[in-house]
């Protein structure tokens, strides 16, 4: 069995056998070759036009939060001024730097981890009944536990450590990445499958071709959720018990009524997860740039 004769098995199994895009929404590509790419033009435009919009929305929300502010339609000790959270960062920016580097290298390494751990429990559970019937079960019942009641758990067990937060972490994250990865294996066509088996291609190969590729979409919108969770699963670990990260500095201002230190924690939890969403979008648009999603450009923060 020819090595394309399985990439094209693969990739009629991930977008169906009438092609990734109907013509209604992108052109044919020309009879024997790939659809031309697009210019660094085209690119810059298409870039600035997905941008401009969310801009646009961060624009009125600033000019709100300030007119609110500076108005004091609320107390300045309760909603401060973006002016002096912008003042906060910048004066104590150097300490923020160095809790967000810890609070980024938890939720990192808890992202890899459960999405490691995530892809080889939902290739056990697809390709056997007995773990899918002994495991999922196992995984639902994990995924209902609160995680901020196993918190103070995982600090006794291991110590006010960076590992209890790694811990959090890949416990929120797995939970999207077995699911969209179930999901994305046992979709695949069974007679591609059976065709796979016909022309000689053995388990490892007809995964790596076909099964693989065909849930790489699904897989990649699990990650994409789980990326997010990471953040969360990191914070509430530094909640419970840390003495450096954004969470052990969101309640330090807490308890000082610190608003503008608050607010400026705040922004840079956010910041941390909008740009591991992206790279991930990344990835998922190097990995999968033949799926309707990606050709059709209805992409979620990149083009």
């Amino acid at each position: 069995m020819t090595e394309n004769s399985l990439d094209t098995a693969g990739r009629q199994a991930a977008v169906g056998p009438d092609g990734p895009i109907s013509s209604t929404v992108a052109k044919a590509p020309p009879a024997g070759g790939r659809p031309p790419r697009p210019t660094l033009g085209r690119r810059v435009v298409v870039f600035a036009d997905s941008l401009w919009r969310p801009a646009l929305v961060l624009a009125v929300f600033f000019a709100a939060w300030w007119f609110v502010a500076a108005r004091e339609y609320v107390p300045n000790y309760l909603v401060p001024t973006p002016g002096q959270v912008w003042e906060t960062m910048t004066t104590q920016w150097s300490e923020l730097a160095r809790h967000t580097l810890v609070t980024l290298y938890e939720t990192v390494l808890g992202f890899v981890l459960a999405a490691a751990l995530g892809l080889v429990t939902a290739v056990a559970i697809a390709y056997s009944r007995t773990l899918d019937k002994a495991l999922y079960p196992i995984v639902l019942f994990a995924q209902v536990i609160p995680k901020i009641a196993i918190a103070p758990l995982l600090v006794v067990w291991f110590g006010l450590g960076l590992t209890p937060k790694i811990i959090l972490a890949v416990l929120i994250a797995f939970f999207p990445v077995v699911i969209s990865g179930v999901a994305g294996l046992r979709s695949t066509d069974p007679e591609l499958l059976d065709l796979a088996a016909t022309m000689g291609a053995g388990p490892w190969r007809t995964f790596r071709k076909i099964r693989f590729p065909n849930a790489l979409p699904h897989l990649m919108a699990g990650l994409k959720v789980a990326v997010t969770l990471a953040v969360v699963g990191a914070v509430v670990g530094e909640f419970v018990g840390a003495s450096e990260g954004l969470g052990y500095v969101l309640l330090l201002a807490n308890g000082n009524l610190d608003a503008p230190l608050l607010f400026a924690d705040l922004i840079l939890m956010s910041a941390i997860g909008i740009v591991l969403f992206v790279l991930v979008e990344i990835a998922e648009a190097l990995l999968i740039p033949w799926h309707a999603s990606r050709r059709a450009g209805v992409s979620l923060t990149t083009s």
